[in-house]
C-alpha cells in the first residue's frame, strides 16, 4: 500500500529539522511540494535545500503543483465555507498526485512548515482525500518546531507563567471575540489584521487604535485588562527574521510600521506573537 509522511520542518532554521525527519525524509521515494506562486517562491527554495543537504541525489523525485487560489477577503459567515472549499479543492490535487504520481509501493511526503499539528490543513486535506475512497494509503505524522515554540525560544520567554494557563488562537478571532477570558497569556497566529493594535491603551480609558480591526468584541481598556506585553516575530527562524518585545503601547506603532515594510518587500508575511497581561 502506498504510504505518505506528513514532515514538519520547522519555523524556516534549517537546523531545526529533527532527526526523526530527516530519518523520514531518507525513506521517502516521492516529495509533493505546493507551489503557492512568485511571492513564496522562497519556501519552494528552502524545501529543496533541506532535500539537496539530507537526501542522495538519484533517491527520490520531487513533483510540484499549484496550490488553489484562496478568497482571503471572505470573512464572517462566508470565512469558514471558504476555508472549506479551498481545502476541497486542495483534496482534489493531492488525490491527483498520490495516485498518478506514486506507485503502489512507494511512500510520498509532504513537508510541512512548522508543525503539522498546529493551524496547519494537510493532516485535513488527506482525511478528505481518504473519505472520497477513490485511493488509498496510509500516512503517519513527524512533529515539527512551531513558529510558537520558535518565538518563545527567540525571546527567551516561556508561553505561560507559573499556574497559569496560555491559550492560541488566530487573528480573526481574538478581534471578534476579544481576550479570552480567565487566560493572561495569548499565542496570536494567523493575524492579518494586526488584532493588537485594539489593545493599545488610551486617553479615555477604552481600547485604542484599532486600525481597521474588527469588533473589540465588548473588551474593555487596558485599565481593565491590566496592561499589555507583546512579544512578536515575523519570519522566526529564516534570514528576514524581525523580532520585536515590549509593552504593547509603546512596541505596537513599531510593529506596525516593520511589518508593512517587510510585507511590501517580500509581499507576502508570516508571522506570530504572544500578548501577556501584566499581573502586576
Amino acid at each position: 500500500m502506498r504510504k505518505i509522511h506528513v514532515i514538519g520542518i520547522g519555523a524556516g532554521d534549517p537546523d531545526q529539522l529533527t532527526l526523526q525527519a530527516v530519518k523520514a525524509m531518507k525513506s521517502t521515494d516521492v516529495f509533493f511540494i505546493l507551489d503557492k506562486g512568485e511571492e513564496k517562491d522562497d519556501l519552494v527554495r528552502l524545501r529543496r535545500e533541506l532535500l539537496d543537504a539530507h537526501c542522495a541525489d538519484g533517491t527520490f523525485r520531487v513533483v510540484e503543483a499549484r496550490d488553489p487560489a484562496r478568497d482571503r477577503k471572505a470573512g464572517g459567515a462566508d470565512y469558514s465555507p471558504a476555508v472549506v472549499g479551498w481545502r476541497s479543492r486542495r483534496a482534489e490535487i493531492y488525490e491527483r498526485l498520490v495516485a498518478d504520481e506514486l506507485g503502489e509501493d512507494e511512500c510520498g511526503a509532504f513537508l510541512v512548515w512548522g508543525d503539522p499539528s498546529l493551524y496547519d490543513g494537510t493532516l485535513g486535506v488527506l482525511e478528505e482525500v481518504l473519505d472520497r475512497g477513490a485511493v488509498a494509503f496510509s500516512y503517519d505524522v513527524v512533529p515539527g518546531i512551531s513558529s510558537v515554540s520558535s518565538l518563545a525560544a527567540r525571546h527567551r520567554t516561556g508561553l505561560n507563567r507559573v499556574g497559569r494557563p496560555v491559550q492560541i488562537t488566530t487573528g480573526r478571532r481574538l478581534a471578534d471575540r476579544g481576550f479570552p477570558e480567565g487566560v493572561d497569556d495569548v499565542v496570536v497566529m494567523l493575524d492579518a489584521h494586526q488584532a493588537f493594535l485594539q489593545y493599545q491603551s488610551s486617553t479615555d480609558g477604552g481600547v485604542g487604535g484599532v486600525s481597521g480591526v474588527g469588533g473589540v468584541g465588548g473588551v474593555g481598556g487596558v485599565g481593565d485588562m491590566g496592561g499589555m506585553y507583546v512579544y512578536w516575530g515575523a519570519y522566526v527562524g529564516t534570514a528576514d527574521e524581525i523580532l520585536v518585545s515590549g509593552p504593547l503601547d509603546e512596541a505596537a506603532p513599531r510593529i506596525e510600521a516593520l511589518r508593512a515594510e517587510a510585507r511590501e518587500r517580500k509581499g507576502w508575511i508570516m508571522d506570530t506573537y504572544l500578548l501577556r497581561r501584566n499581573l502586576d
